[in-house]
C-alpha cells in the first residue's frame, strides 16, 4: 500500500465522520476521560477511499512510488551457562559421584574424575547447558542433596 493511500484513507474516514455526524450514536454519560467518551461513539462503516491521482481525478496509470522494506530476522543462540560443585568437608565422595551419574549422564569413569577435581580444586564442572535447563539441574541436585541431608552446593554461572 502507498503512502498516500494511507494518508487517503486517513482524511477520506475523517470527512465521512465529520459529514455524517447526526448518524453518530453518543450518549449523553458524562466520562472521566476521553478514551470512555470515544468508546461510546459509534461511526458508520467508512466507504473504500477513492482511487486516482491526489488531486482525486481518475487517470488510473499509477505512477505512484512505493518503498518495500525486508526485515530481516536474526537468531541467536541461547546464552549458555556452566553447572559448578563446590566442594564441603562433609558430602561424602559416593554421593557426589551418585549424583554426576544421575543427573548429568556421566559415565563412572567420568563422574569419578570430575568428583576429584571438586575435590581438590574446590569447584568442578558439570556441564554447559542453556538457562532452563541449567536452573532445573541446579535445582534437582540442590533438593536431592537436601534430600540426603549433605550441604552439597550446585550452582551456574554464564560462560
Amino acid at each position: 500500500m502507498m503512502e498516500t493511500d494511507v494518508v487517503d484513507r486517513f482524511i477520506f474516514f475523517s470527512h465521512s465522520l465529520r459529514d455524517n455526524r447526526s448518524d453518530l450514536r453518543k450518549a449523553d454519560i458524562p466520562c472521566a476521560d476521553m478514551s470512555e467518551t470515544m468508546a461510546l461513539i459509534r461511526p458508520q462503516a467508512a466507504k473504500e477511499p477513492r482511487k486516482g491521482t491526489e488531486d482525486g481525478s481518475s487517470s488510473g496509470s499509477g505512477t505512484g512510488t512505493a518503498v518495500i522494506t525486508r526485515t530481516k530476522v536474526v537468531t541467536r543462540k541461547p546464552g549458555m551457562y556452566r553447572v559448578l560443585l563446590l566442594n564441603d568437608d562433609y558430602t561424602p565422595m559416593e554421593f557426589v559421584v551418585s549424583v554426576l551419574k544421575k543427573y548429568f549422564q556421566k559415565s563412572a569413569e567420568e563422574a569419578t574424575r570430575i568428583m576429584l577435581h571438586v575435590h581438590h580444586h574446590g569447584v568442578g564442572e558439570c556441564g554447559v547447558f542453556s538457562y532452563e535447563v541449567a536452573e532445573t539441574k541446579v535445582t534437582q541436585v540442590m533438593d536431592y542433596a537436601r534430600k540426603h541431608q549433605h550441604p552439597l552446593q550446585c550452582i551456574m554461572e554464564k560462560k
